[in-house]
């Protein structure tokens, strides 16, 4: 048995006997109704999709039969863009997707995952749902559309792969780049890239047939698994310690339709709740130990590693903050959730917003 094999099966050892000491007083009595849901990822295959089998696979045995979870991967049942939808109509009862594709049915999803030079480190965002408020302010708007958001599930920063080197920002014009959309392709779109969105399973097909050059996607370990050093020859970092500058912290959720989530009892609500913070601990450090394998295989299919400057950094800031605040303005929700991230990144803890940067720009509260 390799190293990271013990390792992971440590962690799933840990975490789900952290599980099962929080949640069985709390689920013991309860009488088993073996229900099973549903649930559908965003990860196409890779370490991301093993993991999140391997989880699924382990909450029947913790709600002792009462609850079991039936997994698919990206399209198994629907596309990625129609996961809430899917969701939404009962066609799937629970979901784990990339944030930043609600943001086109609710607009502050926007901000509930990182923006292009946002806040940069997992336990920054931990501080932004759990201390700060974004938990509840993200239940109440997916309450609206008719889900239940369970909470953040943390993976890795994105990386950009290319097939020409890119050693500044200005090497970023004129090149076809697949991005998520949103705020993220407008900053690129302003150093001068020629964005498309794609979802992940379309990204090695188009980088194979040259209809883009460049495109973002998660970390090196699924990114390796889906083939992606066959295609190009360069991954794009930012300066050491800060690997990406445009979604540093690439937050997926687990969100739960409405009716499923209501015909839960209270203690298997707080079951599932206690389960994702589970989930995202075993799958962030699973994701972040699979990467150092992954690396090494890059460098043998001859992948080099380009760097960003710290003065790149500077001018994609200069880039970001005015396209924060358009966006923030765009919805009254956005400007909530956006004013709570700004505060904390222009605070003492962080210091990521020099004060000057907002001059002359307004929060329409």
């Amino acid at each position: 048995m390799t190293k990271i094999t013990t390792r992971r099966a440590a962690l799933r050892t840990l975490a789900g006997a952290g599980a099962a000491t929080l949640a069985a007083p709390h689920i013991a009595g309860a009488q088993a109704k073996g229900t099973n849901w549903k649930i559908q990822t965003s990860w196409p295959g890779g370490a991301g999709l093993q993991i999140f089998k391997d989880w699924c696979g382990t909450i029947e045995e913790k709600t002792g039969g009462e609850l079991s979870f039936t997994p698919f991967g990206a399209n198994d049942v629907v596309g990625d863009f129609q996961l809430y939808d899917a969701v939404k109509n009962g066609v799937l009862d629970a979901v784990n997707p990339f944030t930043i594709y609600a943001q086109g049915i609710i607009p502050a999803a926007t901000f509930l995952t990182s923006i292009p030079l946002g806040l940069r480190q997992p336990s920054e965002f931990d501080t932004f749902y759990y201390g700060l408020g974004g938990i509840d302010i993200a239940r109440e708007l997916y309450a609206a559309q008719g889900m239940h958001f369970v909470g953040p599930v943390h993976h890795d920063a994105n990386i950009i792969h290319s097939k020409v080197p890119i050693r500044s920002i200005d090497d970023f014009a004129g090149r076809k780049m697949r991005l998520p959309g949103g705020m993220v392709a407008e900053v690129f779109n302003a150093v001068g890239a020629e964005t498309t969105v794609l979802p992940g399973s379309e990204i090695f097909p188009a980088l194979e047939k040259g209809t883009i050059d460049v495109a973002d996607y998660v970390g090196p370990a699924v990114n390796y698994a889906l083939g992606f050093s066959q295609v190009t020859n360069y991954i794009v970092m930012g300066p050491p310690g800060f690997m990406s500058l445009y979604q540093p912290v690439d937050i997926m959720d687990i969100t739960v339709g409405q009716a499923a989530w209501d015909a839960l009892s209270p203690q298997m609500k707080q079951f599932i709740e206690m389960e994702t913070h589970v989930y995202s601990d075993m799958h962030y450090a699973a994701i972040q130990a699979a990467d150092q394998e992954a690396w090494a295989k890059f460098e043998a299919d001859g992948t080099e590693v380009t760097r960003l400057s710290q003065d790149d950094v500077d001018l994609m800031t200069e880039i970001a903050v005015p396209i924060w605040f358009d966006y923030a303005n765009r919805d009254p929700n956005a400007a909530r959730v956006f004013k709570i991230q700004l505060d904390y990144m222009m605070s003492g803890s962080l210091g990521y917003v020099d004060p000057g940067l907002t001059e002359g720009l307004e929060l329409k509260l």
